[in-house]
């Protein structure tokens, strides 16, 4: 096993960082979904689907 670790360490390292990456980013837009803000960062004023996506309560 330890061998295994060895020989993978840097998959392993770069795998984790990946992952970081990717858990960081969706926290991140769970957070910005939260606040009410819009996901693709445009101004909705011009957007296609305005009033839709963002509703305001």
């Amino acid at each position: 096993m330890l061998e295994w670790i060895s020989e993978n360490t840097g998959n392993i390292i770069v795998g984790s960082i990946v992952a970081a990456l990717i858990i960081i980013d969706i926290i991140y837009l769970v957070h910005q979904r939260i606040k009410g803000k819009s996901s693709c960062g445009c101004d909705c004023g011009c957007c296609s689907m305005n009033g839709q996506c963002n509703k305001k309560k």
